[in-house]
């Protein structure tokens, strides 16, 4: 039967994803016993839309973790449960609340966050995955994985403190990784406990955990769990007489020493660290692949101090610690790694008519630009690529796609192939974002799994006809102007594209479906919401 839904604390406006398995730590001897007063069962609906399916896990909060499934738009979900609800569950839903209105690739989004007094829950996007403390359960993690695990956190936390907020809960279980390599932050708390800067402190703890499998915040035990205790426990890092922690390398070889020194500093109470913008900067600068590393050996990374204005010393280029440098020469440098990094893995040659990237060795007198936050970006403009129709009968409803309500679609019609019946070599959505923007990234979130579709740019902007249409794939579907690898036969709702140029600025993209998953009728998908992350 299904249940009538209390107010509903918030309308989320938008789309995101979450990984379940694992999410926040698994009950233990010290966990809340779980209460069978309105306690959920299997094929029930609630809110008259969210059908629970299966009980995959329980938190260390009490929380009993669904996977369930949306009925009215026929999508996969997870559905976390607190019961009774009222004041018990306020912490949750405000957390769920604040954390949908932050959009970043590499957050958790919430779609509905409802309080029926009995019991309240939170609904959110279902994606297959592990958490990083079941990833490393078999051992520490290589270096480059850890790395790029530890710049995708950063770069969510950077999304959250760019708001003024505080994400709060930063561990191995909250940090995710889905069966496609996506690392998603999830499980924020909004309870007032924590800091920006403890934020960015448990990301070198997150660093530490990868590369040895052991937690070094002892003093700040995971909620639920303390180290060498329970089910939920994670081994406390190797410590000496006086309680201070071993360094990476002294745990397990082949930790390069500016990854060891990076992480050190970062747990380091003595140390001011970086904003979270200038740490997933560095981080993305140190994120290469592993036949490229030697390239860092001269450099080392980002030494992190208070603010003292001093410059570095030169033992920062042979891997010394505690070497202080002023906050503007670290966002120059910074942001000269991310550039450097973002273009050494994409490969790519400098556009022409575009000016150099700045040396980090330029005089101390000249102004260093501040680090740019990355947001959610307008769209001014959004219509429907049909270039192989002449009815054209499928426009309508293209503003809904980037209207924030993820309830409220653009759909395709139902086709007998996923090929659109063998007419048509595909349909897109085309965005304008009304001037030319530094984009970081693109996610698209669909109706169902099954989809193929990529991403493209380019230059031109025709009437919206069949020859238009026409014209402007034309001018987008060439090799330079795809974005990223595209997706094939993807096995999740949500896409996203995050293979930009960082030193290019665009103003339109296409995001262009070429095969349609199966429905209950044929071939058919919804394209619920487009965001643009950039600057």
């Amino acid at each position: 039967m299904p249940s009538s839904a209390g107010p509903s604390i918030d309308t989320i406006t938008e789309g995101g994803r979450v990984t379940q398995v694992g999410e926040g730590q698994e009950a233990d001897e010290s966990a809340p016993p779980v209460m069978t007063f309105g306690a959920p069962t299997a094929g029930e609906v609630l809110a008259e839309r969210y059908e629970l399916v299966e009980h995959i896990n329980n938190d260390s909060a009490g929380r009993l973790v669904w996977r369930g499934v949306d009925v009215i738009l026929r999508r996969p979900v997870a559905v976390v449960l607190r019961y009774p609800g009222g004041d018990s569950a306020t912490e949750m839903l405000q957390a769920a609340v604040a954390a949908s209105r932050v959009i970043h690739p590499n957050l958790v989004g919430v779609y509905d966050a409802i309080d029926e007094a009995e019991r309240a829950y939170v609904v959110r996007e279902w994606v297959d995955g592990q958490s990083l403390r079941d990833l490393a359960a078999d051992g520490p993690l290589d270096p480059a994985r850890a790395t790029a695990i530890g710049n995708a956190v950063a770069s969510a936390l950077a999304a959250v403190h760019a708001t003024g907020m505080v994400h709060g809960n930063v561990h191995p279980g909250t940090v995710m990784i889905s069966d496609e390599g996506r690392v998603v932050l999830a499980d924020a708390r909004t309870d007032g406990a924590d800091s920006q800067e403890n934020d960015i402190r448990a990301v070198g703890g997150i660093l530490y955990f990868a590369l040895t499998g052991s937690w070094p915040h002892a003093e700040a035990p995971l909620h639920g769990a303390t180290a060498g205790h329970g089910r939920a426990a994670i081994p406390d890092a190797v410590r000496d007489a006086g309680g201070g922690i071993a360094a990476p390398r002294q745990v397990r070889a082949g930790v390069p020493a500016y990854l060891d020194d990076l992480t050190m500093d970062l747990l380091d109470a003595e140390i001011a660290p970086p904003s979270s913008d200038v740490l997933a900067a560095e981080l993305a600068r140190l994120d290469v692949p592993a036949e490229e590393e030697h390239y860092l050996d001269n450099s080392g990374p980002l030494r992190f101090a208070g603010e003292t204005g001093e410059e570095p010393s030169p033992l920062a280029a042979a891997g010394g610690r505690k070497v202080a440098i002023g906050i503007a020469g670290l966002l120059a440098v910074a942001l000269v790694g991310l550039l450097i990094g973002i273009s050494t893995l994409g490969d790519k040659e400098p556009q022409a008519g575009q000016s150099p990237v700045p040396s980090s060795s330029a005089p101390a007198n000249e102004t260093t630009p501040a680090a740019v936050a990355v947001r959610k970006l307008p769209v001014k403009d959004v219509r429907i690529i049909d270039p192989d129709s002449q009815v054209r009968d499928e426009l309508d409803g293209a503003k809904q796609v980037t209207d924030g309500d993820p309830d409220k679609v653009w759909g395709t019609d139902t086709y007998t192939t996923a090929k659109f019946g063998n007419k048509k070599q595909g349909m897109g959505v085309w965005l304008d974002l009304g001037a030319p923007h530094t984009v970081k990234s693109v996610q698209a979130v669909l109706s169902a799994r099954g989809a193929s579709a990529q991403l493209l740019t380019g230059t031109i902007n025709p009437p919206s006809t069949s020859d238009g249409d026409k014209q402007l794939i034309t001018n987008y579907k060439t090799e330079k102007t795809t974005i990223g690898q595209p997706f094939q036969d993807h096995d999740g709702t949500t896409m996203a594209f995050d293979g930009f140029d960082a030193d290019a600025k665009y103003q339109y993209l296409l995001f262009w479906i070429t095969e349609l998953p199966a429905s209950e009728r044929g071939f058919q998908v919804d394209v619920q919401e487009i965001t643009v992350q950039g600057s």
